[in-house]
């Protein structure tokens, strides 16, 4: 019997719930109706509750049309009914709060089941079963019934439900217009920003680049609050979408902050307003931490927080400035004043202080639109004002510049005389110098000549010594064998022929005609063996001259290497062994009479570091050649003592030389750099004390010949 009257007084309870509200009663052609006050409302702090446990708990009357369910972390249900006393039709239920996260629709069928429809910014855009950013769902009657409903909801943010219901067309009719109006304020928003965009580009003033950013994320803020961002920009995107409503109005914020500072010149006139919004853009900043770790409910108020001591410091600052007598602050004061009292419209829209409707639904974006019009003018006139004080500038640095003229003349005049006596004392000292740079270039020129002939003569010397020595001999030779023609000739008139045979033969033996043959093949072949040395000489000074190759032209650099080399045999130390690794080289395009001089100038430098600083021991000179790409490559390294670093950065440094006091100008590796320059090449030292130098040149193999 317990159980019985338990049972009865559950579905009496049960009855009395589902029947507290009076029914929405549907007649033919009625307009778009809200519906809100058909609503019962309950909160579930559980988050757990599913539809089978909501129908056992109290729901309650909110006594708004639109009811305001401010920003919580719970789920909320509402409960409602609508009766169809007519014929069967199809209606539409349209929620038009586009930020809700998570939204289903249960409905009451006859089997005493319900059929479930969900749709949020949970889930990607082309899941919702029409093309809109509100949250619609159809509603099929059948003639002469009621339908129970029951709505979860829930969202991070501000949270209000105005429900309407109607058909299909008068859905549709609204949200055109509601687009309609909304398309004309992004009109308006990108006019201005490109304007102002362009007129950046052309005066290149931060203040209109910043204002353009928070135009952008104005209308950002406003298309993601009407649900067109997600529709349009991010459909596929569910975390965006639930997290935009906190992100993009801290980017608006920020914006908006960096916008007021650079505008009104906060850090330059009034440095107290110039902190209180730095401690505003680190709050917003620090907004950034819940929104990003998926704290929403405390990111929502953090940000309701922030905005609203923002609306109050940002509203201060200009109203202080503009009683300084800053011109640019009154203009800044009428848009952020107008923006404002359309932010306390919404705020007071969302609070039910205000009814919603179609003024409170567009407030904002009258507001913000009006507010990028009359910033716009501000910019405008800031442009006047700077374009006033330039000209006031100019005029006043212009009677400057006539008082200053008078004292500046006389000045002048007698800094004039004094430029002119130290010119000409500067144009001797700077001939001077020419003559003294003139005359080292020279000396250097002498001095590698000197030494470039002194070679040369020592290497002819050996060849003619060599010939002249054998000519003596090769005299004394041809004497003996005239003489002996002679006796061979006296046979004709001689009586007795065989004692003269006799003579002859004695003669022979006497000078040896054996001896005489060898040694006379052996003299010419000296000679002819000097002549060759003399030739090659000549030939390898001319290869090394290229007097009559002054042009570019293409060139063995073997060659050149081979005649520097017996250029200065002469020089080289007897205990340097020369090797020579040549790798396969086309001929290259050059000026092959200053390589030469390259190749002289780096080989004379290493022979002397070793002939300077050896102790007897054998040393090397290694002279190799490869190919790199199009870049043919000489490496010269010698065994001697090497570099420091500090030595190394100065050797190209004209007139640097680590000789002696008169024993080098300090022009020769100077003279190697410009070269290779000249040659578009390069060149690479590898050294340290101890270990030798390393030069590595790198030409191209053509160059392009300056005109």
């Amino acid at each position: 019997m317990f159980r019985i009257i338990t049972l009865w007084l559950l579905a009496l309870l049960c009855y009395v719930h589902t029947q507290a509200a009076a029914p929405f009663v549907y007649e033919e052609g009625m307009p778009l109706t809200r519906i809100g006050r058909y609503l019962e409302l309950f909160t579930d702090k559980s988050n757990k509750l599913g539809i089978k446990e909501i129908q056992n708990v109290s729901f309650t009357s909110p006594g708004e049309n639109v009811p305001n369910l401010q920003i919580t972390p719970y789920t909320h249900w509402a409960r409602f009914s609508i009766e169809n006393p007519g014929a069967a039709r199809k209606l539409l239920l349209e929620v038009e709060y586009p930020t809700i996260d998570d939204i289903t629709l249960f409905e009451l069928l006859p089997d005493g089941t319900f059929k479930e429809t969900r749709l949020g910014e949970f889930t990607q855009y082309h899941n919702r079963i029409f093309d809109h950013q509100n949250y619609i769902f159809p509603l099929v009657f059948q003639a002469h019934s009621t339908h129970l409903y029951y709505l979860r909801i829930k969202a991070g943010e501000q949270l209000q439900l105005p429900i309407y219901v109607g058909t299909k067309e008068q859905v549709t009719t609204k949200n055109s217009s509601r687009g309609l109006i909304f398309g004309l304020y992004v009109g308006v928003i990108l006019a201005m920003s490109f304007y102002n965009l362009f007129i950046f580009l052309s005066t290149k003033d931060n203040s209109y680049l910043i204002y353009v950013s928070y135009n952008i994320f104005v209308g950002l803020t406003q298309a993601t609050l009407q649900g067109f961002a997600f529709r349009f920009l991010w459909p596929s995107w569910p975390w965006l979408a639930m997290h935009a409503s906190v992100l993009v109005p801290i980017f608006n914020g920020l914006t908006a902050l960096m916008f007021v500072q650079q505008f009104l010149q906060t850090k330059q006139h009034y440095q107290l307003g110039h902190r209180l919004i730095n401690y505003l853009i680190y709050a917003y900043l620090v907004a950034f931490i819940p929104a990003l770790l998926n704290w929403y409910t405390i990111a929502q108020i953090w940000v309701q927080l922030v905005v609203s001591a923002a609306a109050v410091i940002v509203f201060i600052v200009p109203l202080k400035m503009s009683r300084m007598g800053y011109s640019s602050a009154r203009f800044f004061l009428l848009a952020w004043s107008v923006f404002l009292l359309s932010v306390i419209v919404f705020v007071m829209r969302n609070m039910n202080l205000l009814p919603y409707n179609d003024f409170t639904y567009y407030a904002l974006q009258i507001g913000s639109g009006m507010e990028a019009l009359l910033l716009s003018f501000a910019l405008a006139h800031k442009i006047n004002v700077f374009r006033a004080e330039a000209l006031q500038a100019s005029q006043e640095n212009e009677r400057l510049v006539r008082e200053q003229n008078i004292i500046l003349e006389d000045k002048v005049h007698k800094r004039t005389e004094e430029l002119q006596t130290t010119n000409e004392e500067l144009n001797i000292a700077m001939k001077n110098l020419k003559d003294a740079q003139t005359q080292l270039v020279e000396r250097e020129k002498m001095a590698s000549l000197g030494q470039l002939t002194a070679g040369i003569a020592h290497e002819i010397n050996n060849p003619i010594n060599f010939v002249t020595s054998n000519i003596k001999p090769l005299k004394l030779d041809i004497a003996d064998i005239r003489t002996l023609l002679n006796k061979y000739d006296g046979l004709a008139t001689a009586t007795d022929v065989k004692s003269e045979l006799q003579e002859i033969a004695a003669y022979k033996q006497e000078i040896d005609i054996d001896y005489i043959h060898e040694e006379i093949a052996s003299l010419i072949k000296g000679i002819e063996d000097g002549a060759s040395r003399t030739a090659e000489i000549v030939k390898g000074l001319r290869t090394f001259s290229r007097l009559d190759e002054s042009d570019v032209k293409s060139v063995d650099l073997h060659e050149g290497l081979d005649s520097t080399l017996v250029l200065l045999k002469n020089s080289i130390p007897p205990n340097v062994k020369v090797e020579k690794h040549y790798g396969t080289l086309p001929k290259i395009e050059c000026y092959a009479g200053k390589m030469n001089q390259v190749f002289m100038n780096i080989l004379t430098n290493a022979f002397n570091a070793i002939k300077t600083h050896s102790d007897g021991r054998e040393e090397r000179v290694i002279i190799s050649t490869w190919q790199e790409d199009e870049m043919a490559v000489i490496s010269i390294k010698d065994t001697g003592p090497g570099m420091t670093e500090k030595v190394k950065e100065k050797i190209f440094d004209p007139f640097f030389t680590t000789k002696d006091v008169g024993e080098g100008t300090g022009l020769g590796l100077s003279i190697v750099f410009s070269i290779i320059e000249k040659h578009q090449g390069r060149i690479l030292v590898n050294t340290a004390p101890g270990e030798g130098a390393e030069f590595i040149i790198y030409l191209p193999l053509k160059i392009a010949v300056m005109a």
